[in-house]
């Protein structure tokens, strides 16, 4: 298998955050989008939708979507859980993830801190604002629900949920949000960057999670 990713995006970071975790070896085709790679006919020929990351199998086959890939390679481990219930719990917070979390969140990001083509109070800056004040706070309110040493959708031990989750969490200050107002993110942030595997946005270089630039070789 391999990832096509691009070095900044928070979703093809939660692939390889799994794939570090769960001890997949996943080697990387980083694609960059200001060259415009994500155009070109031979990655549309993988992922038709023109975005990453894309899973490619050693069949040849391709997934994209983030959630899929997690889905698909947490299959068998402890990051996809066995009991209906508790699957349930995880696509629930997955769906939160999807629709209210990671787009007002990334679409700060993009336009404050990696294109810096919108204003802060811009009209539709204001409105992601506010969607992604109210996202977090649900998120934090659910980690206070779960325990001071709690899991997203499963009390005792992280999941896939968690692993979504966290990018655009972490990357919360390039949208202008101070995580430091939830009482319960920044813990939580923590004990997953302590996990075995665990993998920061530029490998091994955890110093570049807030990097705005694409970088030479990294």
């Amino acid at each position: 298998m391999r990832l096509y990713d691009t070095q900044r995006s928070g979703n093809a970071w939660k692939v390889r955050l799994l794939a570090g975790l769960v001890g997949v070896d996943l080697p990387r085709v980083t694609l960059s989008i200001d060259r415009g790679d994500l155009r070109d006919p031979a990655f549309l020929k993988r992922n038709p939708l023109g975005m990453v990351p894309v899973l490619e199998l050693d069949d040849g086959r391709a997934i994209g979507e983030s959630i899929a890939i997690l889905h698909y390679l947490a299959g068998g481990t402890p990051f996809w859980p066995t009991r209906p219930y508790d699957q349930a719990q995880v696509l629930t917070w997955l769906s939160f993830e999807q629709a209210q979390h990671m787009h007002p969140l990334a679409q700060l990001r993009l336009h404050l801190s990696l294109h810096r083509d919108r204003g802060a109070e811009d009209d539709d800056m204001v409105r992601c604002r506010a969607a992604a004040l109210h996202a977090l706070g649900l998120l934090d309110q659910q980690l206070a629900r779960q325990g001071a040493n709690g899991w997203v959708a499963t009390r005792d031990r992280p999941s896939i949920a968690d692993v979504a989750l966290y990018p655009y969490t972490r990357l919360s200050p390039m949208a202008g949000i101070d995580i430091e107002r939830f009482a319960h993110l920044a813990p939580w942030l923590a004990r997953i960057e302590s996990l075995a595997g665990y993998q920061p946005l530029f490998p091994g270089r955890p110093d570049l999670n807030f990097s705005t630039v694409e970088l030479n070789g990294a």
